[in-house]
């Protein structure tokens, strides 16, 4: 056991999995007979055979109610080739066979509750699994013993063909031919001996190691019921439960996932982590364990307790664990669940621990119950590493990301407290005015919900491209307001040319001398310096001397090509990024750095973007501040499409802020957090996680809000400074580059004027400027 457990750490550290279910027992008919089984029922006069759609979607929508994201189908096997009943019944409903009916009825579910389905439908054949595969995230089909002897006359399975051994093991072999993630496992106590155990392990592996498809193995122990053939045989006792379980993690491995099902120990379930699981199985919060209706399942908050007593962290899943579900789609399902899975899943691949997403309003939270009592000594060791200045390498930070519990909590607070350190208690933010003065762009970023082809128009609004007096009007405008820095930055108009870019900062420059210009992502700059065939670093010498300050370190998203690939395949690559920002440090203009996250990437992308980040950092030193964007996903068209996940969750905005504070210490001393994305609950947990600025008032803010984002254009330096002084810290409106503001323009942004209203003006066809 203890060799064992020691397998299980290594494999998947203190994380303690389980999945939120309802148990959707479709239909209780079954053809097999088998000694122990009181879920299996004969038909009853006046009494349905198979659950309506109502009452499945009743179950169901009870579950999502509760939190739930697995609907387990549970039913027994093909009953209509044994009853007349289940025959008359599926003909009612329109259906040949109970696998076409359970088709409809997981189709309903997972369309109409966003629950993902799990099927348990007894032996299937190749066909019957690929009619279900567009419809569920995982089957299974328990092994239960390798011993032709327990079906013959007097063994457990007598006179029950579908258990076969040799049947079941052809079904996980096909199961494995179309890749379809897979749960399996052992029955024990019901007359096989410890040898045929370890044979039907070994066959698991063997059938694992030859298609990868078995996700899980559960070893279950047999419970006596009455009414049965085995009511008087005796129940395996924990010890032998505690052995078998050892022996499948000595066997399967350290990284299996193997489960036993707290309720059918009692009182005793505790003792089951000792043996070397790390996954309690599926836990109803709404409904009964249909198979052992006498064992009830243990309450979550007790579940939690008990598992955190062990020094281990409950972590809720989805039925498709993440290399099988969210990490492994393309290969392991159908392209009709990619969607569903998404939506369920973290950036880690369990499942979203709420639905919030970034945009949305986020609640006044409690905080989270903290079930382990003691810091991950690796964990321990990687923030008093950061702290101290060291860099940290790519698994280190990944570790960082993948904290949870007391870790996350040790995470958060000791980047507050290097946060402390180096900003003291003074939160920072900037009075200004975003001006995208183009909506109209050639390239297709999936993630983008502002850009729009030169004719488009659709949800989002009519395109546009402003004239040049509109742009200096509004800075004009943004200068009486308070404002000190005005963002330039718009879509990759076709017709733009690099002398777009050089008029737009020589028109607002000589309108508002004294007006910071921020401007042009990295895009566009490389876009105009290829339309005028200069040399990155002379175009920029160009823009500098038009009147342009600072650059913005936007259009980074994530950088690794592995991402941008898939979200932004036309745009500037990792390597180009970091070239035109390496650039523009080099002649002496500064910039910020952003993150764009929640999408579909994983937590070792952020790692290798910080790492990159903060390796340009200490060549150059030309990053003023670090600035995390969680990805809004309501209208974005990958969001739409359900081709991401829907944002960070909340865990994973707090540790993003957290862990660039600890990541890029010494180097990047200023940390911001969005109040665009997160609202002003959200930033306040931020300003307490290790951020210290605010951002910016932003006055029009359009592109997170085309994304569908609540949170308004502007947060006025009044609101933010009540804001920060709610969490005990003190304002300080700033410059760009976090010099001090003199009183007199610090008051007219607090004495502000309402904003009027702007012009959009339409797209002028063909005209290049």
């Amino acid at each position: 056991m203890v060799q064992a457990a020691r397998l299980r750490d290594a494999g998947h550290g203190r994380v303690q999995s389980w999945s939120p279910k309802v148990f959707i027992p479709l239909t209780q008919l079954c053809r097999n007979l088998c000694h122990y089984c009181t879920f299996s029922q004969p038909p009853k006069k006046g009494e349905a055979a198979y659950l309506t759609r109502g009452q499945v979607l009743d179950i169901a929508r009870a579950g999502r109610a509760a939190g739930c994201t697995e609907a387990l189908f549970t039913l027994g096997d093909k009953p209509e080739l044994r009853f007349s009943a289940a025959r008359e019944e599926l003909a009612r409903l329109g259906h040949a066979s109970t696998i076409s009916y359970l088709v409809e009825m997981a189709t309903a579910v997972r369309d109409e509750t966003g629950l993902l389905p799990h099927v348990n439908a007894g032996v299937m054949t190749r066909d019957e699994m690929i009619t279900l595969r567009p419809v569920s995230a995982s089957m299974g089909l328990m092994l239960e013993s390798l011993s032709d002897r327990l079906c013959e006359k007097g063994g457990a399975h007598y006179r029950s063909p579908d258990k076969r051994p040799s049947v079941r093991l052809e079904m996980l072999r096909i199961a494995g031919e179309l890749a379809i993630p897979f749960t399996t496992g052992i029955l024990i106590g019901i007359g096989e001996t410890r040898v045929e155990r370890i044979d039907a392990l070994i066959a698991i592996r063997d059938l694992h190691a030859r298609y990868g498809h078995i996700q899980e193995i559960i070893v279950q122990n047999f419970r006596a019921k009455p009414r049965t053939v085995m009511a008087n045989a005796p129940e395996p006792d924990m010890d032998e439960l505690l052995w078998t379980i050892a022996a499948a993690r000595m066997i399967m491995g350290r990284e299996m996932n193997i489960q036993a099902p707290p309720n059918l120990s009692a009182e005793d379930f505790p003792r089951l982590l000792d043996a070397g699981i790390n996954d309690w199985g599926g836990v109803s919060p709404v409904t009964p364990d249909h198979v052992n209706p006498e064992a009830p399942w243990p309450e979550v908050a007790r579940l939690r307790a008990a598992t955190g007593n062990r020094g281990r962290i409950l972590v809720a899943r989805l039925p498709a664990y993440p290399a099988w579900g969210a990490h492994g789609l393309d290969r392991w399902q159908d392209k009709a669940m990619h969607r569903h899975i998404l939506a369920a899943a973290d950036t880690s691949g369990f499942g979203r621990a709420d639905r919030w997403s970034p945009g949305l309003a986020l609640p006044e939270r409690t905080p989270e119950p903290i079930s382990v009592a003691s810091i991950d000594p690796m964990i321990e060791a990687v923030v008093g590493k950061a702290m101290a200045g060291e860099a940290l390498d790519e698994d280190e930070i990944v570790a960082l990301f993948d904290a949870r519990d007391a870790d996350l909590e040790h995470v958060c607070r000791s980047a507050d407290e290097l946060r402390q350190t180096v900003n003291g208690d003074t939160v920072t933010y900037v009075v200004n005015r975003n001006i995208n003065y183009t909506n109209i762009c050639s390239y297709k970023c999936s993630f983008c919900a502002f850009s729009k082809g030169s004719t488009a128009e659709d949800l989002r609004g009519k395109p546009y491209d402003l004239d040049i007096a509109e742009v200096v009007r509004r800075a004009g405008e943004a200068w009486a307001r308070g404002g000190t820095e005005v963002c330039l930055q718009g879509g990759i108009h076709p017709h733009y040319t690099g002398d777009t870019y050089l008029g737009l900062a020589r028109a607002v420059r000589a309108a508002v001398p004294a007006m910071h210009i921020h401007a042009f992502s990295p895009l566009e700059v490389a876009q105009g310096a290829a339309t005028l065939g200069l040399p990155l670093e002379d175009y920029l010498r160009r823009l500098k001397a038009a009147g342009l300050d600072t650059l913005p370190g936007t259009a980074a998203e994530i950088l690794d090509d592995e991402v941008r690939t898939v979200i932004c395949p036309d745009k500037l690559d990792t390597a180009q990024w970091l070239e035109v920002i390496e650039t523009a440090h080099r002649i002496g203009f500064r910039t910020t750095a952003t993150i764009m996250f929640g999408h579909v990437e994983t937590s070792r992308h952020w790692a290798r973007h910080l790492i990159r980040i903060r390796d340009l950092q200490a060549r150059t030193g030309g990053f003023t501040e670090f600035v995390p964007l969680p990805f809004v996903h309501m209208e974005a068209p990958m969001g739409v499409r359900g081709q991401s996940r829907h944002g960070p969750t909340f865990r994973e905005v707090r540790l993003m802020h957290a862990v660039a504070r600890l990541a890029l210490h010494p180097l990047i001393t200023n940390i911001q957090t969005s109040w665009v994305k997160l609202g002003p609950v959200g930033v306040a947990a931020c300003l307490n996680g290790g951020a210290n600025d605010l951002g910016g008032t932003l006055m029009n803010e359009s592109i997170s809000r085309a994304a569908g984002t609540q949170h308004g254009q502007e947060m006025p330096p009044s609101a933010m400074e009540a804001l920060i002084r709610s969490i005990g810290r003190n304002p300080r409106q700033r410059s760009t580059l976090y010099g001090r503001i003199d009183q007199e323009t610090h008051l007219r942004g607090l004495n502000a004027a309402e904003l009027t209203p702007m012009v959009l003006t339409p797209p002028r066809k063909l005209r290049a400027r």
